[in-house]
């Protein structure tokens, strides 16, 4: 097969960015440069890569394949270049990713304490979607992920080889709302208590569900503020301008003003926080890092 360094790469970015659109932003091409490598890659192999659909794209059997060696080779040969210009060794770095809501508080305080007692280990970290950390982590761009799930708790994805996920703790969802509000004094409210409340919420897109309104919550709620970030929905509770859902491990990082409720009247809402790599052994890093996660997570579950 004849097969280009640069057609490993976009095949690499296609695969984690999940649309052709956002890899040829991430490379600086045209998207018809990334389609035209795609379709020279397919020529090479014999086989179709992606399968198309709404809104992206998705890795084949073949491209999954494929893929797993590409990213080998790119490692393999990035080494080679950083050896040759006698750059520092990497391998005390290590790739982060997490769900939104395990950042303030999860994520900090074990990356805190990794500092204070592995301080030559160099974390980088990004927040993401299930979706997206999943694709970083086959592409090789990740090396762990902080990932939650609902009950029944399935795998994050379907490919081969199956990922290694380690349950780190149950937690439930619960009801912010401010605290000089009507719910002041009130250890839990009702859906009839909250039918008239306006909600803040997470906008929703191809590949994360609307966050902020309780799951399976009747009617139709009002959703008048919109923002993925925790801190801009916290404050605007804080600010008596709407209630939102929050898991109850970030109750060290809610600000004044607001205070955490339950609802009476509904299934109780529970997630699983979840750390997530490719199979296989890992770097000392890793497992360092690793380890101050579960630590974290440890000491939240009490």
């Amino acid at each position: 097969m004849d097969m280009t360094l640069v057609g490993l790469r976009v095949l690499r970015e296609v695969a984690e960015r999940g649309t052709f659109t956002a890899a040829a932003e991430a490379l600086g091409y045209t998207q018809s440069a990334v389609s035209r490598q795609v379709a020279t890659l397919e020529q090479a192999t014999g086989a179709r890569l992606f399968d198309r659909y709404p809104g992206g794209v998705r890795l084949t059997s073949a491209g999954q394949a494929l893929l797993r060696h590409a990213v080998t080779a790119l490692e393999a040969l990035e080494a080679a270049d950083r050896e040759l210009r006698g750059a520092q060794d990497d391998s005390g770095r290590v790739r982060l990713g997490f769900f939104p809501a395990a950042g303030p508080v999860m994520v900090a305080r074990a990356l805190a304490a990794l500092r204070r007692q592995r301080p030559h280990i160099q974390v980088s970290t990004r927040e993401g979607t299930t979706p997206s950390l999943v694709r970083a982590l086959r592409t090789g761009a990740l090396d762990l992920a902080v990932l939650s799930s609902r009950p029944p708790h399935r795998s994050p994805d379907m490919d081969d080889p199956p990922l290694h996920v380690e349950p780190l703790l149950e937690d439930r969802l619960a009801l912010a709302v401010p605290a000089a509000g009507r719910f002041a004094n009130t250890a839990s409210v009702t859906t009839e208590q909250l039918a008239d409340e306006t909600w803040i919420a997470s906008p929703a897109g191809i590949d994360e569900p609307l966050l902020g309104v309780w799951p399976g919550f009747p009617g139709r709620p009002r959703v008048q503020h919109a923002s993925r970030d925790w801190l801009t929905k916290l404050h605007l509770v804080a600010a008596g301008l709407g209630i939102t859902t929050v898991p109850s491990t970030m109750l060290a990082a809610v600000p004044p003003g607001v205070r955490l409720v339950g609802i009476d009247g509904v299934p109780e809402e529970r997630r699983r926080v979840s750390l997530v790599r490719l199979p296989g052994a890992g770097r000392a890093s890793v497992d360092a890092v690793a380890l101050a996660l579960r630590e974290e997570a440890g000491v939240l579950a009490e």
